[in-house]
């Protein structure tokens, strides 16, 4: 080869990968600057709850890729409701491993999708599952899978990766407003103002699922049932 067109080869070569290491570089920045951190919590004026730049029931799973920068593992759940022939559908996007504001957390958001359109992609399911639980796991079609990208957050479920001691969560969140304990010995602290439910173990492993109102009160009710309250 002439010994010409190599350098211009080589030197174009050399600037593609300078302008690739540039885009890189600057993404990465955009992404350290961030600083959206799981106790900072507040109310749109209709009063959906908004955390880490979301508005749950607004904005939607496009929304929360952006944001981490990932697309996350989608699957629909289908559990048989007893004495009922028919199933409550619920679909799920879970991101695992995700640094965002140097925390480390791996995420699940529910999405808001009505029960009769989550039965039609159930149907259209390539491969289903059964889990101990006795419900089922369906992989969706590519298809239903890209339609989901403009489904609303229903809730959203953080779950850092450093265990918080209870001063931690008092410091960070303040004090519940209650606490239920479960069977197990998980403590749940409640916020139902803030639309926080903070799961802490014995070992200080932590899951932080963040509601609407309406879905807040939903959820509590069959924790009511079987827990005990200091």
């Amino acid at each position: 080869m002439d010994r010409k067109i190599l350098l211009s080869v080589l030197t174009g070569a050399l600037l593609a990968f300078i302008g690739i290491w540039m885009l890189l570089s600057a993404f990465s920045d955009e992404r350290a600057a961030i600083r959206l951190y799981p106790w900072d919590v507040s109310h749109a004026p209709n009063g959906r709850l908004q955390a880490f730049g979301l508005t749950l029931g607004e904005s939607t799973l496009a929304d929360l890729r952006a944001l981490l920068g990932e697309d996350g593992k989608l699957n629909l759940f289908a559990e048989t409701r007893p004495h009922a022939p028919d199933r409550d559908f619920t679909v799920e996007a879970y991101f695992d491993n995700i640094l965002l504001s140097n925390l480390k957390a791996d995420w699940v958001a529910s999405l808001a999708v009505p029960q009769d359109q989550l039965a039609r992609m159930y149907d259209r399911g390539l491969r289903a599952s059964k889990l101990s639980s006795g419900s089922r796991k369906v992989k969706l079609d590519p298809d239903d899978a890209e339609a989901l990208n403009e489904a609303p957050i229903r809730s959203l479920t953080y779950l850092p990766w450093k265990s918080l001691r209870p001063e931690d969560i008092v410091g960070r969140f303040g004090e519940p407003e209650r606490k239920l304990t479960e069977e197990r010995g998980v403590v749940h602290w409640l916020y139902p103002d803030k639309g926080l439910d903070i799961a802490r173990d014995a070992d200080g492993g932590v899951v932080i699922q963040y509601l609407n109102t309406a879905d807040f009160e939903h959820a509590m009710r069959p924790l009511e049932a079987v827990a005990t309250q200091p």
